[in-house]
């Protein structure tokens, strides 16, 4: 999938070296995720290896988040969820260095993702979903035009052995032209 300034390829081993050199150990990057901050390379690779393996068992899709000016992977985002029986998917496990955060990145990317899921996926339902203290994100999905549905309580266990409730927020086929439209219209504005 390629955009103005991005694409998005497989995520592949040969990546996780420049991954690393731009997200590094920052904890700020790591707090709402679902594993502990890595605290070296060697920590980093074994959890982007364990998406790369969850790839390839097609559990999920995990892409590396490529600068087309530089060539050089920011961040990483995936399919996962994979529910063909109801014809949906989750789009997650998204994160960025901090250098791109409230830029044209993550719009950039979720109009990819989107258009993938619904007009070659054909996909009924898109869910994104994150840690419902985190609103950088919560106002980040909300701002691609997901509708909130409510938060999941006690859906999964931090790193730190407390719970997190989730926020659920999804974007329905019927909703997507109209979600597109303000996608493409937040990216022309930015231009």
């Amino acid at each position: 999938m390629e955009s103005a300034h991005l694409k998005l390829e497989l995520l592949t081993r040969d990546r996780i070296p420049e991954l690393f050199a731009e997200v590094g150990t920052d904890p700020e990057i790591y707090q709402w995720l679902p594993f502990a901050a890595p605290q070296n390379f060697d920590e980093f690779a074994t959890v982007i290896e364990g998406y790369i393996r969850d790839s390839e068992k097609g559990i999920r899709i995990m892409y590396a988040v490529i600068l087309k000016s530089t060539n050089s992977a920011i961040g990483t985002t995936s399919f996962l969820d994979l529910n063909l029986v109801h014809n949906s998917l989750e789009i997650g496990s998204t994160f960025y260095s901090k250098d791109y955060w409230r830029s044209f990145v993550n719009t950039e990317c979720k109009l990819m993702m989107l258009t993938e899921a619904f007009e070659n996926r054909n996909v009924e339902r898109v869910t994104l979903k994150t840690d419902s203290m985190n609103n950088r994100s919560r106002d980040a999905i909300t701002r691609l035009g997901a509708t909130f549905e409510g938060i999941l309580r006690h859906h999964m266990q931090r790193p730190d052995g407390s719970w997190r409730d989730s926020a659920y927020h999804s974007i329905l086929r019927e909703e997507w032209p109209n979600v597109k439209l303000g996608l493409i219209n937040k990216l022309n504005s930015r231009a």
